[in-house]
């Protein structure tokens, strides 16, 4: 029986019983409930039952055990969207294991600095990564006392043969669970310690109060399940109500987006800004059949109210957007089905609160621009290892997103991009992301970054990064072309000065720009 139907989840929090493991409530509890015989997982490769989920969840837990893996020991997950995941990730926290699943399109450094940082005992990857991921091992300092390849074999040996029960190791709802690392928009990433009780709470107030989810829905994520977002979109929420889950393994694209969507007929799909954009750009030639979607949902970075418009005008579908962050594990402010504003990233969540600050640490009026701070109990406890920026983004029951927003009168929250990336034109403060969403309403812009650079006097100036569409052609013309378009839709003092043409932008996994790095290439 699920905490929800048991009574133990009110419209103000969620209660957990004693000895609290989440590992039975997301995975067990569905074969009390009578659907074991149900599809959890659907992929190319396949579909996999909750009672098979159930079962190879368990073989994964006795495995762990038998390498000697006890309470708190880490494991290094670099695995691609597969049940794979599914079952180590959960017979881990059935264990009493920590599962700390990474970004697949790292390099062997950063591997090789996760390693060291996490002190992992098992290190798991998928054979696709073998080269950076060996690569890595070669260069770190600690050794993971066990290599888990998964090639073919390894899975057999775990998840196909052994026990098919296992008695969860008794935990509590602030136990920690498993380790999330930051994607690292600003610098290095950092390990967020998550807890036993935090799926459990993004599932049920995101998920189900306000995304509406139900044992019905059929669940596809184009964002990866190594990070937050993706995580729960792919993972939690569908094994919340006992939906299903599809599962790409590679890395998405408008071509293998769409053809998951008409295969697999999912309705609920969920995708970052960059990948909407892109979808827009090939949509009238391939004419995809979207018709079994209800709702699609944005995160990761703003959604252009111009791209949201277009979405809606093509597949009639919107887009709800909102905004989440690896400490906080999901989403927590959002646009919901009849309660939106484009180019907002809407109202709070429930079970969640939220001030705007100014930089006195005083709260501002609505309309002013602050720095977001955030509390609800899905936010992680600490950072691994790092006390200093612990201190600076825990701040108590708060956390500090590092966003600027203001809100407006009616409740809905608008963000002017990271506090840091915050430009002062003209001895006024201006918000990279208002220029960034005008610029991309120009047929010839399909992604844009702004950044600021201080001119020969020394005063700071917005400059553009443009990603073109189509045959755009990048010239003098364009750039005056694009001024104009600023001058006419913003304040004036608002339009870039220079512009960059280049053929990708940097982005973190989550589909982040990351801006410092085009401060410093622009050096």
């Amino acid at each position: 029986m699920s905490m929800r139907q048991s009574g133990l989840a009110s419209d103000a929090q969620i209660d957990f019983p004693p000895g609290f493991n989440v590992a039975e409530h997301f995975i067990d509890r569905h074969l009390d409930d009578g659907r074991g015989s149900k599809v959890a997982i659907r992929s190319n490769r396949g579909q996999v039952t909750y009672s098979e989920l159930a079962i190879r969840v368990n073989r994964a837990a006795h495995a762990l055990s038998a390498m000697g893996l006890g309470r708190g020991d880490r494991v290094l997950m670099v695995l691609k969207d597969s049940p794979d995941f599914f079952y180590l990730f959960w017979g881990a926290i059935k264990a009493g294991i920590v599962p700390v699943p990474v970004n697949t399109l790292l390099r062997r450094k950063d591997y090789a600095y996760m390693i060291d940082n996490s002190e992992c005992s098992v290190l798991a990857y998928s054979a696709e990564y073998g080269t950076e991921v060996e690569a890595a091992l070669s260069i770190a300092t600690h050794a993971p006392a066990t290599l888990l390849k998964f090639d073919g074999t390894a899975e057999a040996r775990l998840f196909e043969t052994g026990a098919e029960t296992f008695k969860a190791v008794p935990a509590s709802a602030t136990d920690e669970c498993f380790w999330l690392y930051s994607s690292g928009s600003t610098g290095r990433p950092k390990a967020a310690v998550h807890l036993h009780r935090d799926m459990v709470v993004t599932s049920e107030f995101y998920g189900v109060r306000t995304l509406g989810i139900t044992v019905d829905d059929v669940f596809f994520s184009a964002a990866k399940l190594f990070f937050a977002y993706g995580l729960g979109n792919g993972m939690t929420f569908p094994l919340w109500v006992g939906g299903t889950a599809v599962l790409l393994e590679e890395r998405p694209t408008p071509h293998s987006t769409f053809d998951i969507i008409e295969r697999f007929r999912p309705s609920l799909y969920f995708g970052v800004p960059t990948l909407y954009a892109s979808q827009l750009q090939v949509i009238d030639e391939i004419r995809p059949d979207l018709s079994s979607i209800r709702l699609c949902v944005s995160a990761g970075e703003a959604l252009p109210a111009d791209i949201f418009r277009r979405w809606q005008e093509r597949t009639g579908t919107v887009i709800l957007d909102g905004i989440g962050s690896t400490e906080a594990l999901h989403i927590f402010i959002s646009n919901r089905e009849g309660k939106l504003k484009p180019g907002s990233s809407g109202t709070l969540v429930p079970g969640y609160e939220a001030m705007i600050l100014d930089d006195n640490d005083q709260k501002v009026k609505d309309g002013e621009i602050g720095r977001l701070i955030i509390k609800g109990d899905s936010t992680a406890k600490y950072y691994w290892r790092d006390p200093e920026k612990t201190a600076a983004t825990m701040m108590g029951e708060w956390l500090n997103t590092g966003d600027s927003y203001y809100r407006d009168e009616d409740g809905y929250f608008y963000y002017c991009g990271r506090s840091d990336d915050m430009l002062k034109v003209g001895g006024i403060w201006c918000s990279p992301f208002e220029i960034e969403a005008t610029l991309v309403e120009h047929p010839a812009v399909l992604e844009v970054a702004v950044v600021g650079r201080s001119d020969p006097e020394g005063l700071v100036k917005p400059e553009a990064w443009i990603v073109l569409a189509g045959e755009a052609t990048p010239d003098k013309s364009l750039e005056d072309d694009l001024q104009s378009h600023c001058k006419a839709r913003m304040a004036p003092y608002k339009f870039p000065r220079t512009f960059h043409f280049v053929d990708e932008l940097p982005k973190t996994a989550t589909g982040k720009i990351q801006r410092f790095r085009l401060r410093l290439d622009a050096q």
